[in-house]
């Protein structure tokens, strides 16, 4: 370690500290592979803390009015754009995503997300009061659940810390956030803007790792638990949650279907999956990864696929030609790489399938054909810039093959036929369908899917409402 080396510390009632024994982890460029950074590798006691500062502060921002708490993350929300470059090459740094694209397609949206619920705080309601029974009225009203422990992802830092702590902070709430312990950067940033305009405690920030987030979930303090992760991740939370019957909001993996019939335009469905299957490396639980084509147009849509997917460039985050930049990690790469070093011998490597270069985590634009419905690459999630396609015979198979996974969060469907597209949105088993596109995201629309994609929304007023729980109120007249 040197003196030159990023120092990222605990944000816990507005204050930045060091982990209470010292100990730290390293952080990693994973487009060089080398240390750039150390970040607190947070304790018990820095857990502890954390969330007595989040209690402590709960009451007063409870109280606050629905303006008040509209105008500080309105405020959050201009000081980030107006610091914008500062945050996108924290960010960027930490992940290696392209800059340029990074400001285009993640800054505006994670901006218009604050924005969002900034209005949503203005519009929670309860039930209009009425008489149910006669000589009592009733009424209902909505309120925070209170303190919220959160952890984030590694993919989309700043932005899926942004969809924890916005409806949270919103609706009242109180917030321990731990991010990645690969990606801390961004969060750790965001910290020290938001605390200009939060009352203290209101929001925390506790990096770590793996345990770090067990010991904010069976905390007895957070009476709500929420990850973005892994499968395993979350049936852990969930599990330990379920001992103190915390509220639990999961947002998973996912394996998403696109369906392209055989009267789609196949080159615009070629472009639309490659853009959704490989943007930010294809490290996207949305992401376009499982393509069924009908098998009239099969080999016509495969070669369109190879064709745009050979427009597509990994490279550094100043390569303004790169259209996606390293995987996240060392191990990362590895499962990756294994999906492919595992492929069965009737599977067949169109396009891709190798690392490139020899430095940083970066990994070549993937096609794989020829694949089976219970091959691993089929039932399990890659998160990597790998796509696979089957051909199907019909309607009927292809619903079934799409279905036939253990996940359930988005899925697409490319045709020019209404009823069809209209029976498929139907039939498919998914918390996002998209027609004639595929990953777009507006900040009104619900994200979440069913089964071991988990459960709760994020964005939109459901995924407000979330963060809230119900009170009958009954008084006699």
């Amino acid at each position: 370690m040197t003196a030159e080396l990023r120092r990222l510390r605990n944000y816990i009632d507005g204050e930045f500290r060091d982990a209470a024994d010292g100990r730290t982890t390293e952080v990693i460029d994973p487009a060089t592979g080398e240390v750039y950074g150390t970040a607190a590798l947070s304790g018990q006691s820095d857990v502890d803390a954390a969330m007595d500062a989040a209690k402590t502060a709960f009451p007063g921002w409870r109280d606050a009015t629905p303006g008040t708490r509209q105008l500080a993350l309105i405020r959050i929300a201009d000081a980030l754009e107006a610091r914008a470059d500062e945050l996108l090459a924290v960010e960027c740094r930490d992940t290696g995503k392209p800059l340029e694209l990074t400001r285009q397609e993640e800054l505006p949206m994670m901006l218009d997300q604050i924005r969002f619920f900034a209005g949503a705080a203005r519009m929670l309601e309860g039930k209009a009061a009425g008489e149910y029974m006669e000589g009592l009225t009733s009424f209902v009203r909505r309120e925070p659940v209170g303190v919220c422990a959160q952890v984030a992802p590694w993919n989309y830092p700043m932005m899926m810390a942004v969809w924890k702590f916005a409806p949270a902070l919103a609706a009242g709430n109180t917030v321990v956030l731990k991010p990645s312990d690969t990606t801390p950067a961004s969060t750790v940033f965001m910290a020290e803007v938001m605390g200009q305009f939060l009352p203290k405690g209101v929001f925390n920030v506790v990096c770590g790792d793996r345990d770090t987030g067990r010991m904010m979930v069976e905390h007895p303090t957070p009476a709500m638990a929420s990850i973005t992760g892994s499968v395993r991740a979350g049936m852990q939370v969930a599990g330990s949650a379920a001992k103190d019957l915390k509220r639990v909001h999961l947002e998973l993996g996912g394996k998403a279907p696109c369906v392209v019939f055989d009267d789609a335009d196949l080159a615009s469905a070629a472009e639309g999956i490659r853009d959704a299957g490989f943007f930010n490396a294809g490290q996207d639980c949305t992401a376009a990864t499982r393509v069924l084509v009908h098998e009239s147009v099969h080999e016509e849509f495969v070669s369109a696929l190879a064709k745009a997917a050979a427009e597509v460039k990994t490279g550094d985050v100043d390569d303004e030609d790169c259209f996606y930049g390293p995987l996240n990690n060392k191990d990362h790469l590895a499962k990756v790489s294994g999906f492919i070093d595992r492929l069965p011998a009737h599977a067949r490597v169109v396009t891709g399938g190798e690392r490139v270069g020899d430095k940083g985590y970066f990994y070549a634009p993937t096609i794989v054909t020829g694949l089976k419905q219970d091959d691993e690459i089929i039932q399990q999630e890659v998160f990597g810039p790998v796509i696979t396609v089957q051909s199907f015979r019909d309607e009927d198979e292809a619903v079934q093959w799409s279905n036939d996974v253990e996940y359930a969060l988005a899925s697409s469907v490319w045709t020019k036929d209404h009823g069809r597209a209209m029976r498929m949105s139907k039939a498919l088993d998914f918390g996002c369908v998209w027609i004639n596109t595929h990953i777009p995201l507006v900040a009104e629309m619900p994200h979440g899917g069913f089964k071991k994609s988990g459960y709760g929304k994020d964005l939109s007023a459901y995924g407000f409402e979330d963060y809230t729980r119900v009170k009958h109120v009954m008084t006699s007249l």
